[in-house]
């Protein structure tokens, strides 16, 4: 091998280069060749690569590298989700367990006590959401003061989260002569002001124009009514026999798709933030291993799973965000494989298909639609559609307007046609809300 296709060439110390060798790693992404020799000196950085590229060790290695070489440096990687900071802490640990690295992981959803305990180990590399991270400097159980190098990750995503305040605070909490690396697949205007800001001359390495779609993924475009998306949706699983992520816009939708999609009679499990993190682990660990085919996720999922092979992502939905259409087919085609996108729109979101066009700089093939199995009584898995409650007899399901049942009159109590007041939700307004009023 010549420098240029193996670790060797990148001024990796000789402990790490036999860590990666015991990995199978051999030879590097171009994020992490371009990055690590700048990285190692000591350099700010803002990398923009695709996800799936190999961002973790294109910063882990060479904050793993300075701070063996300088005890006294601490490291912070801050992340946006919960997901993502367990996947980047159990890369780096199996790199830097070896060589004396202690990490600790300050996410929400876990015990405030367990994570006190890791702290207590002088841990060397701290990872943590944001929110977590505030919450801790304020209990004063973690000092960012002798961060000598501070890794903002998916910075993009963090502040499309609204992350913004939390960033400046911990920001603020941190030396101002450090290391900062910035990662992100796409480079917002927010970026550049957080560049500008925080960071010193940083080099900037581009393997992708910000927002180019993963090149060895395919690409499909359904137009679609809603409410023939749960056909299309029962069609494309009967095609596709392997590992299906499906996207979807709302927490309630994933939960109908997945209770649909196992009625079908596939292995299907959702993951959102109502789950709780040891449901979001179970299913992600479920799907890594083969005991779900099919998981169904909102977009805080689209830079939080790392699985391998998935040979199809689904967007049920089209996202809110052109940019989230990168991360969420960035999820399939991952470290040179290859894989499959299918999007599922409907005929008034055009303007959508077209912003996503714009932003990947190419066209998204358009399928016809194939010959759909008939409507199955009660089907009901369209999140977009008004929603539907039990009749009172207990078959099937209704409309927007049910037959009258108790607590939900549309009549007074003397037949006269006039208003009703309960404490659920208004029936003739579906999400709506009525005042109680006392007689």
């Amino acid at each position: 091998m010549t420098k240029e296709t193996d670790f060797n060439g990148l001024g990796i110390a000789p402990a790490i280069l036999d860590s990666l060798k015991r990995l199978n790693f051999s030879v590097p992404t171009p994020i992490q060749a371009q990055s690590i020799p700048i990285a190692i000196e000591g350099k700010d950085l803002i990398g923009v690569a695709q996800t799936g590229t190999g961002k973790t060790l294109a910063f882990g290695i060479p904050m793993i590298q300075n701070i063996l070489k300088n005890p006294h440096r601490k490291g912070l990687i801050v992340l946006p989700t919960r997901e993502l900071a367990i996947q980047v802490e159990e890369a780096l640990r199996k790199i830097g367990a070896s060589l004396g690295i202690k990490t600790a992981v300050l996410i929400g959803g876990e015990g405030m006590w367990s994570q006190m305990r890791a702290l207590s180990y002088k841990p060397q590399i701290i990872l943590g959401t944001p929110g977590r991270i505030i919450d801790h400097l304020e209990r004063k159980t973690v000092s960012l003061k002798e961060t000598g190098i501070l890794v903002l990750d998916e910075a993009d995503r963090m502040l499309d989260m609204g992350f913004a305040p939390q960033l400046k605070r911990i920001m603020e909490n941190v030396p101002k002569q450090r290391q900062t690396m910035l990662f992100s697949a796409t480079m917002p205007q927010e970026i550049i002001r957080i560049a500008k800001q925080y960071m010193e001359i940083p080099v900037q390495v581009e393997i992708a124009r910000s927002g180019t779609a993963a090149k060895d993924v395919t690409h499909e475009l359904f137009f679609v009514s809603q409410g023939d998306k749960p056909r299309l949706l029962e069609k494309v699983l009967q095609q596709y026999k392997g590992s299906v992520l499906i996207f979807t816009r709302t927490k309630f939708g994933a939960k109908r798709i997945a209770a649909h999609t196992r009625a079908l009679g596939h292995a299907a499990v959702e993951f959102h933030s109502n789950r709780s993190l040891s449901q979001r682990k179970e299913a992600l660990n479920g799907f890594k291993i083969g005991r779900y085919r099919v998981l169904i996720a909102t977009d805080i999922a689209a830079r939080g799973i790392d699985v391998s092979n998935i040979e199809l992502v689904l967007n049920y939905d089209l996202p809110d965000a052109a940019e989230d259409y990168v991360h969420r087919i960035g999820r399939t085609g991952r470290a040179g494989g290859t894989g499959h996108a299918i999007s599922f729109a409907r005929p008034d979101e055009r303007r959508d298909v077209y912003n996503i066009e714009r932003l990947i700089r190419a066209t998204l093939p358009v399928s016809q639609l194939p010959e759909l199995p008939p409507h199955y009584k009660g089907t009901i898995v369209s999140p977009e559609e008004p929603r539907r409650f039990p009749s009172r007899s207990g078959g099937g399901y209704q409309g927007r307007n049910p037959r009258p049942q108790s607590g939900f009159n549309r009549f007074s109590r003397n037949g006269n046609r006039g208003p009703s007041f309960s404490r659920g939700r208004s029936r003739s307004r579906p999400g709506g809300f009525q005042r109680r009023t006392s007689r």
